[in-house]
Order: C-alpha cells, then sequence, then structure tokens
C-alpha cells in the first residue's frame, strides 16, 4: 500500500511538471514563463529551461530581468553540451555588459566552451584554433584573476593536438613511402611548433626519411642526399647525446657511411663507363663524319666532271663554223 501510494505521489509531481511547462510554454504571462524557467533551471532540466528562455528573449528585451535571462541560457546551452552556441552567448554577454558582475565569469566560460568544442585531433582545428584565441584573449583581459590559473595549461593541451595531428599527417607520408614528402612535412612540424613535446618522435621520422631517401636515390641526386642525411645524423647525436635516438642516428650513420663508400665505388665504375661509351661516340661520329666526307668528295668530282664536259660541249659549238649556203641550179 505504501509503495502504491508512493508511486501515485511520483506520477502526480511529474503531471505537475509536465502541466506547469505546458501552462508556461502556451502562456503569455512573463512571470509565470520567467518562474517556470528557471524552476527547471534550478532542477537542472536544462531542455524544459531552454525551451521557456527562448520564449522570454524578446518578453524581457530592455528589462532587469534580460541580463539573468540571458546569463542562464548560456549555461543551461553550456550544461546541455551545446558548446558552440553558449560559447557566443557568454562571449555576447560579456560584451553587452561589461558592468555586470558576472562579466569576467562569463568571459571565462565562453573561452571554456570553445575549449570544450575543441574537436578530437583527426577532425577539422579551427575550433581547436578559436579556442586557443578566446583562451588567450580572456588572459589578456583577466591576468590577474584566480580564473587565468589554469588558462595556461588549456592552451598548452589544445596546442598539443595542433602539433599532434600534423605530426601525424607527416607520418603518413613516411608510412606510405612518401619520404621526401615526409621530410619536408616533418620539418614544417618543427617550424611551426618551435617547442613541440614530440621532437625526439619528429627527429627519429626525419632520420629515417632521409635514409630511405639516401639509399632508394637516384644516381644524380644520391651524393646530396647521402650528406644530408650524415649530417642530420650528426645533429641528433650533438642535441640528444646518451639516448635511444642518438644511438639509432649511429646505427644509420654507420649504415650511411657504408652506402657511400659502395657509392664511390659505383661511380667510378659508372664514369669509366661513361667515358668509354663517350670515346666510342667520337670514334664512330669521327668514322661518320669520315664517311660523308668522302662521299661529298665524290659527288663533288663528280659534278666537276659534269661541269668539264658540258664546256667542252659548249666551246666546240662555238669554234665549229656554219655550213656553206647552197643554190639551186634551174634546169
Amino acid at each position: 500500500m505504501k509503495k502504491y501510494i508512493l508511486g501515485l505521489f511520483a506520477v502526480a509531481v511529474v503531471a505537475s511538471c509536465v502541466s506547469n511547462q505546458e501552462r508556461a510554454m502556451k502562456s503569455a504571462d512573463k512571470n509565470l514563463i520567467l518562474k517556470t524557467a528557471n524552476d527547471n533551471f534550478a532542477k537542472k532540466k536544462w531542455k524544459n529551461a531552454l525551451a521557456l528562455y527562448d520564449r522570454l528573449a524578446n518578453l524581457v528585451a530592455g528589462t532587469d530581468d534580460f541580463p539573468n535571462v540571458a546569463f542562464n541560457t548560456a549555461y543551461a546551452n553550456y550544461y546541455d553540451k551545446n558548446f558552440r552556441l553558449a560559447g557566443n552567448q557568454f562571449k555576447n554577454f560579456a560584451v553587452n555588459f561589461p558592468k555586470d558582475p558576472r562579466a569576467e565569469e562569463a568571459a571565462y566560460m565562453a573561452a571554456l566552451c570553445y575549449y570544450e568544442g575543441s574537436m578530437d585531433y583527426n577532425l577539422d582545428q579551427s575550433t581547436t584554433q578559436s579556442a586557443i584565441t578566446e583562451l588567450q584573449e580572456f588572459l589578456n583581459n583577466y591576468p590577474n584573476s584566480e580564473r587565468s590559473k589554469n588558462i595556461n595549461t588549456l592552451i598548452d593541451e589544445l596546442s598539443y593536438k595542433l602539433e599532434f595531428k600534423a605530426y601525424e599527417n607527416a607520418r603518413q607520408y613516411f608510412k606510405m613511402g612518401e619520404y621526401k614528402a615526409a621530410n619536408v612535412a616533418l620539418e614544417n612540424v618543427l617550424e611551426d611548433f618551435p617547442s613541440t613535446k614530440l621532437r625526439p618522435q619528429i627527429y627519429d621520422y626525419i632520420i629515417k626519411s632521409r635514409y630511405e631517401l639516401a639509399t632508394k636515390s637516384v644516381y644524380d641526386l644520391k651524393d646530396e642526399r647521402i650528406e644530408s642525411a650524415l649530417a642530420f645524423t650528426r645533429q641528433i647525436e650533438k642535441e640528444m647525446p646518451n639516448t635511444e635516438l642518438a644511438k639509432t642516428a649511429l646505427d644509420i650513420r654507420e649504415k650511411l657511411e657504408k652506402e657511400k663508400k659502395d657509392f664511390v665505388v659505383v661511380k667510378k665504375q659508372t664514369e669509366a663507363k661513361i667515358a668509354a661509351l663517350t670515346e666510342r661516340q667520337k670514334r664512330l661520329q669521327a668514322q661518320t663524319d669520315e664517311k660523308l666526307k668522302t662521299e661529298q668528295q665524290m659527288k663533288d668530282q663528280v659534278e666537276a666532271e659534269k661541269k668539264a664536259m658540258q664546256i667542252q660541249r659548249d666551246s666546240a659549238a662555238i669554234n665549229t663554223p656554219p655550213p656553206a649556203a647552197t643554190f639551186k641550179i634551174q634546169r
């Protein structure tokens, strides 16, 4: 019987809440809507509160109730995980009510909403960039605030997300065997994030990329790429001595030195072959030139003989007198 009574009481409470929400949604009474919305807010019924605060926006505009409605609306959206919308609402509150005692809290919550709305590293990072901007802006506007103490930590966390995304994108080139692109992309990460915590991992992939480029290089670029890889192994040992990465660099340098010696032999053989081929081509060219010269001389001789014979014919025609005139004798 006791359970039955409690059950009826719970149903009555729910029915009462539903009827209050429905009455407020259908009512034009500002005070009823405001009271019901604030009750929902206090009971953490964010969606119900938001539905009523949305109706109140025009009803309380320009009144003393407006700041509180705007502030609670932003918080209700924040707790309902509508971070982008809440961030804009908190920011507007801080801008529109700078003398309100809650202005600093609103500015902080705006920055926090952008932070909460930051996407995973493998997704679009425009929200992360916006979050860093908002957090830095709060830090600039309220440098002595108690809320500023964790701002740098949040900025570092978001910056690391950007670093890691850039690093992962560069690493994908290495996995696909695009070693030149990987090397360029990894160096860009170091340039864009000079204080990155991922420097050891980036160095590891750079030296491996350069090693692969050197050992699999085309003939004309091999020397240059071997030297580039060797120089980077020395840079690693200088910057990170007594580390596993330094050991890796040393191992790769030994392999590169062997590759360099082997390539010297290959170069000599190749240069000898090229020299022999060049000499052969010269000989063939000389033979061809001589043949062409002989053929031309023969042609010239034939032409000269033809001209000489023509001159003789022309001369004979000039020196031969015309035949004497003949007359018919009449009979």
